[in-house]
C-alpha cells in the first residue's frame, strides 16, 4: 500500500471520531498539506506533513505509515509523528480540562442557586 485517501487515514489513526467527520473537515478546508487545502479523495503518502484544524486548534502531523482500517490508539500513534507546537498543545490541554468527567457537589448541597451558578460559569470561563 503506497497511498491512502486522506479522509480514511485521518479516521483510521483516530484524529477524527468518524470517517464522515473526517471527510467533512477535509471538504471544509480544515486539512491542509503544504498550506494548501486538499480534497477528501487526496491520496496521502508517507512523509507528508498535515495541518489539521480541529475545535479551533491547529495540529500538525507527519505521516509515518499508512493504514486503511481503524486500529487501537497505541497502534494508531505509531502511524504519525505529532509536530504540533507546545504552545498550541498547552492551549488545547487548558481547554480540555474538566471536559471528561461530570462535576460533583457535596452530598446534600442541592442544586446551585442562581448566584452560585454565575460564579461557577465565571470560573469555567477563566474570568475568576
Amino acid at each position: 500500500m503506497e497511498k491512502v485517501r486522506i479522509d480514511k487515514w485521518l479516521w483510521s489513526v483516530r484524529i477524527f471520531k468518524s470517517r464522515t467527520i473526517a471527510t467533512d473537515a477535509v471538504k471544509e478546508g480544515k486539512v491542509k498539506i503544504d498550506g494548501k487545502p486538499v480534497k477528501a479523495s487526496y491520496m496521502l503518502e508517507v512523509g507528508e506533513q498535515l495541518e489539521v484544524r480541529k475545535n479551533g486548534f491547529n495540529f500538525q502531523y507527519k505521516v509515518l505509515s499508512l493504514i486503511e482500517k481503524r486500529v487501537g490508539a497505541p497502534l494508531a500513534q505509531l502511524c504519525y509523528e505529532d509536530l504540533t507546537s507546545q504552545e498550541e498543545l498547552n492551549k488545547y490541554n487548558a481547554w480540555f480540562v474538566g471536559k471528561a468527567a461530570a462535576e460533583k457537589r457535596e452530598k446534600g448541597a442541592g442544586r446551585p442557586t442562581k448566584k452560585e451558578r454565575r460564579v461557577i460559569d465565571q470560573f469555567k470561563k477563566g474570568e475568576f
